[in-house]
């Protein structure tokens, strides 16, 4: 049981106090109870570290589990069992102890002595610049050439610069680096994170399901155990964050209309008068704001209902340039999907309901479809994704939700750059 504790570097849990030495049969079994459910469900309780986190956990019974394993004389082997066993975790796990062997404080990344780099300059760091501008998706891989600081480069800075509210000139200085630059101290702590949030999930979730990324603002069809489809998706800006949560999709909603939230008719439309009504397609009605079904609607063509007391669920958007930036927290909430109607075909016809869909749509009117078996959907907050060779890469923290998982880790507060978004419209 010491030897496991003093290894729990593997799991990225070194920085977790599990307590000194134990020195009885008593205090060692509270230990390893402590240590299992770390590795069983994680080292912290995401219920307690966020407003509302509703994503299936899993719940091992620890002392059982324990009990089972001193029977067998097996510590080890049911140790290792409790933590997730897929290929992710594995290769985080390699990634972290790989960034524990370098140096103690190592020096950034991008070294930020020098000259700002104007456009058209060269310089050597640009290489590096270059690649972190790809992980951060704001390059495409294959224009990253050299160390001249091309149009294309400083295109993508410029996106860049506009998403973390600088001036968006170009010239890559102090701040532009600041958002580029990441040392080994703060790549371990993003994996220990990622790590960490791997440990809440449950080992075996639903063989079919949607899991949607709002970090990276994706969204993930899995189809019996395989992944069928993924596409980009719109999510909660910074102020407005849409919750991690587990909720089904039960019915697909053809030509749905919206019925504005207090929340944005007080901020958003209040006092705008009847004519920005009239041009919205939008009435009174029981005292409410209710935008008619139609190409202007918030919803698009089609709304996703989900079942949570979060009024938070799927649907198209009339604002389809959004899906072309690469910030993509632009929402008041709710989760704006790619192609909508290309998702709702694709999964009326896994529901065998592709015809009732048609003739749903060809009404013109609300009109709602019961799906015979509800989709679970898991809103998931992951900064560490993998490359097409499989290795793990930093992305930002949009949110700044890594900060109280990092914390409760034990690390040190990480860079503390958030996105400002700003949502672009009224819609949800």
């Amino acid at each position: 049981m010491r030897k496991a504790i003093d290894a729990r570097g593997i799991h990225a849990l070194d920085h977790v106090d599990f307590g000194a030495p134990a020195k009885d049969d008593a205090a060692l079994t509270a230990q390893a109870l402590r240590f299992a459910a770390a590795l069983g469900r994680g080292a912290t309780d995401p219920t307690k570290l966020y407003e509302v986190y509703t994503v299936p956990r899993p719940a091992p019974d620890i002392k059982a589990g324990l009990a089972a394993a001193l029977r067998a004389g097996d510590l080890t082997a049911w140790l290792e069992g409790l933590a997730p066993q897929d290929a992710n975790y594995r290769k985080l796990s390699v990634a972290y102890r790989k960034l524990q062997r370098q140096p103690d404080a190592p020096a950034a990344a991008i070294v930020t002595t020098g000259e700002a780099i104007e456009p058209g300059g060269t310089d050597p760091r640009i290489p590096s610049i270059a690649r972190e501008l790809v992980i951060l998706e704001y390059l495409d891989a294959g224009l990253a050439q050299g160390d001249r600081y091309t149009p294309d480069m400083v295109a993508a800075v410029r996106r860049m610069q506009a998403d973390y509210a600088m001036k968006p000139d170009g010239i890559i200085g102090s701040e532009a680096l600041a958002i580029l630059n990441m040392s080994d101290v703060d790549r371990s702590r993003a994996i220990a994170v990622a790590m960490e949030r791997l440990r809440w999930l449950e080992r075996t979730p639903p063989a079919t399901r949607i899991d949607v990324n709002l970090a990276a603002a994706r969204l993930t069809y899995w189809r019996d155990g395989k992944i069928v489809d993924s596409r980009k998706v719109i999510v909660g800006e910074p102020d407005t964050e849409t919750p991690q949560l587990g909720s089904p999709i039960f019915r697909l909603v053809a030509n749905p209309t919206w019925t504005v939230p207090r929340s944005i008719q007080k901020k958003e439309i209040a006092g705008k008068g009847a004519g920005y009504l009239r041009a919205n397609n939008m009435v009174w009605k029981d005292g409410w704001i209710v935008q008619q079904p139609g190409p202007k609607n918030s919803l698009g063509l089609v709304k996703f209902d989900m079942q949570n007391d979060h009024a938070i669920y799927l649907h198209d958007t009339p604002a389809k340039p959004i899906f072309a930036m690469v910030q993509r927290q632009r929402s008041h909430g709710c989760v704006r999907v790619e192609d909508a109607l290309g998702f709702a075909e694709m999964l009326a016809t896994d529901a065998g309901l592709l015809d009732q869909w048609h003739a749903a749509r060809a009404t013109g009117k609300e009109t709602f479809v019961k799906l015979p078996r509800q989709i679970p959907v898991r809103m998931l907050y992951q900064t560490v994704l993998f490359d097409d060779a499989g290795e793990p890469i930093v992305r930002n923290d949009p949110y700044g939700w890594d900060d109280r998982v990092g914390a409760a880790l034990g690390f040190k507060a990480g860079r503390a750059l958030r996105v400002e978004s700003g949502a672009v419209d009224v819609g949800p």
